[in-house]
């Protein structure tokens, strides 16, 4: 006889898996300060750090922003897969190192990674499990504001980040949850994306990573 409804897959634990977490949106939106401010909440994630070949900028300290390689050793690593995916963004090379996210993956920790839109897309074809979360500025014109203030890309450079984001938003409804970065409410950010991890962590929703 048919059953109604949900059918019986026997035992189900519900022991809470590790969340991978996938944060991701145009430049400007914020990213940088939203991880930098649940770095000093001490939110409980493992905060991975990407590869990239671009140049270091003066207020950037080399493992903490990023790791800054040479495009040898970035090469050498895609040929030995070490990399979970990886991206020419602007002429530069960034990529996420797999073996940090799995590590702390298979001791029960939730993972938070910072990465372009093409890479979260990668990142969810491969693991369909992942959260990925679009932050995005209010308006257009919010975007262009911050972008010019900061001064770190030429007029060329900074129209083309424009042009990029306008892009980027076109993909918004491939993630699964946007939040909204207010200027000066970083923490409410913070907040926002908080709350996904707990209502991710109540979802009844089978994770495995395979890395």
């Amino acid at each position: 006889m048919k059953k109604s409804g949900c059918e019986d897959e026997g035992s189900f634990n519900i022991t809470s898996k590790p969340l991978l977490l996938v944060l991701s949106g145009p430049s400007g939106a914020g990213k940088d300060a939203v991880l930098s401010r649940m770095k000093e909440l001490e939110v409980p994630l493992e905060f991975i750090v990407t590869v990239t070949t671009r140049r270091r900028r003066p207020e950037e300290k080399d493992g903490i922003a990023y790791h800054f390689i040479s495009e040898a050793r970035f090469k050498e690593m895609i040929e030995a897969k070490e990399l979970l995916e990886h991206a020419n963004v602007y002429g530069n090379w960034y990529g996420v190192p797999k073996k940090p996210v799995k590590q702390a993956l298979d001791r029960g920790r939730d993972v938070i990674l910072k990465v372009d839109i093409q890479g979260a897309g990668t990142i969810k074809k491969i693991l369909p499990q992942s959260v990925s979360i679009f932050l995005a500025a209010p308006s257009m014109q919010e975007l262009t504001t911050r972008l010019r203030r900061r001064n770190t890309e030429s007029k060329t450079d900074l129209a083309l980040r424009l042009q990029t984001a306008i892009e980027e938003m076109k993909s918004l409804h491939c993630f699964d949850y946007v939040v909204i970065s207010q200027q000066q409410k970083v923490d409410s950010v913070v907040a926002d994306i908080r709350a996904i991890i707990t209502a991710e962590k109540l979802r009844l929703t089978f994770r495995e990573y395979n890395l």
